[in-house]
């Protein structure tokens, strides 16, 4: 009998910080569903979006081992940053199955971001290779868009709806308000010591 593939679940984000929201969701997915292990992938600055107040990639990243620690179910991944530029979640996953052919990956995204999906380059084929697990996000609940074919690999999760933001911390940093509970600790204390978002 042939060894079922390990299924990872893969969080994209720039995670301009991680904040509680981010950690919940992936919480739930890895208690709540067939993904036992969770990949925070840390999205690199896109070269044609400049944002003045997005840290960088390895600073964003640090915050995200900050927040999971040594947690065994979560893990966070910079695969993006050596790969071409632009780049495509498409482009992701062919090398990521490609590097670790005895796993299988699905996706973790906002119902906001589903809405968008048929503008991903070649959505058709992540729908047909690869499960998406939806949570929901404030007025984009649970409805997967009509014009979306082949919906058996879209799973909408039950995740609590937890609106916090990263833009609402960083707005929240530099207007001195403390919102040390909306951070983990340990990255919380790095932005603070860093003076980041001010």
């Amino acid at each position: 009998m042939k060894n079922k593939k390990r299924e990872i679940g893969l969080f994209f984000g720039s995670f301009n910080p991680i904040h509680i929201g981010h950690l919940a969701i992936a919480n739930y997915i890895t208690e709540f569903t067939d993904i036992k292990e969770l990949w925070f992938v840390v999205t690199p600055q896109n070269p044609w979006k400049k944002s003045s107040n997005l840290i960088a990639d390895r600073q964003r990243q640090y915050m995200v081992e900050l927040a999971i620690d040594k947690y065994d179910k979560f893990k966070f991944s910079d695969i993006e940053f050596n790969l071409p530029k632009p780049n495509y979640t498409i482009n992701t996953l062919a090398y990521l199955k490609e590097k670790f052919p005895t796993k299988t990956f699905s996706l973790i995204m906002g119902g906001d971001n589903l809405q968008h999906f048929k503008k991903w380059k070649n959505y058709e084929l992540i729908l047909k290779e690869h499960k998406i697990y939806v949570y929901k996000r404030h007025k984009y609940l649970d409805k997967i868009p009509d014009d979306i074919d082949n919906t058996e690999n879209i799973i909408v999760v039950d995740a609590p709806l937890i609106e916090i933001s990263s833009s609402f911390i960083r707005d929240c940093i530099k207007n001195d308000k403390d919102i040390r509970f909306f951070v983990p600790k340990e990255t919380y204390k790095y932005i603070v010591s860093n003076n980041y978002y001010k």
